[in-house]
């Protein structure tokens, strides 16, 4: 039997060519192929068409977000940058009137300090000459009471005339006065 099927085969195939197929299987082949194309070209290519625009629409989409976000992200960094600037400028002419109100303040006390000291210098010399003053008057009574007193011991008798004995015992301490101012002027003299 396979030797019929063999010898069957083998005279059917001196007519044909057995590698070019049959014109039937050529024409179903291309109706199947050109059913499938239409399908493919109607239905499957529009809607690949249709994702692949989508795609690439969401794509540059998100690129110009990107691009959006990055403009964005520079010109926010100039106004930090430029902020920054402004701060640091700031903050150095804060920094410098401190000092020079600093200066000032300084200043101003050392000046008030030494008016207050002239002040106060001036007031002590004002109230040590009061007290000098007073010593020397109060002395002068003193002495003249006490040079009365002596002078009446030695004499003895009192003296009361007042107002002569006033101008004897006044009249002895301008002298006495007189010499101790001609001492000092002679050691002045002496020291140069």
């Amino acid at each position: 039997m396979l030797n019929a099927l063999v010898t069957l085969a083998a005279e059917e195939g001196e007519s044909q060519n057995p590698l070019l197929p049959a014109y039937y299987d050529i024409i179903w082949s291309a109706v199947c192929f050109i059913v499938i194309l239409a399908v493919f070209w109607r239905i499957v290519l529009p809607r690949m068409q249709k994702l692949l625009d989508e795609r690439a629409a969401a794509i540059e989409g998100n690129i110009a977000k990107a691009d959006e976000a990055q403009r964005k992200a520079e010109a926010a960094l100039e106004e930090y940058t430029a902020q920054l600037a402004d701060a640091r400028r700031e903050a150095g002419e804060i920094r410098d009137a401190a000092r020079e109100d600093g200066k000032k303040i300084l200043a101003e006390a050392k000046d008030a300090a030494a008016s207050e000291a002239a002040r106060i210098t001036a007031t002590a010399h004002a109230q040590i000459e009061a007290e000098r003053q007073s010593a020397l008057v109060s002395l002068r009574s003193e002495v003249g009471t006490l040079a009365l007193d002596l002078a009446g011991g030695v004499i003895g008798e009192t003296l009361s005339d007042d107002a002569k004995a006033q101008a004897v015992v006044d009249r002895f301490l301008a002298e006495l006065e007189a010499d101790e101012a001609a001492k000092a002027a002679a050691g002045q003299k002496q020291g140069l």
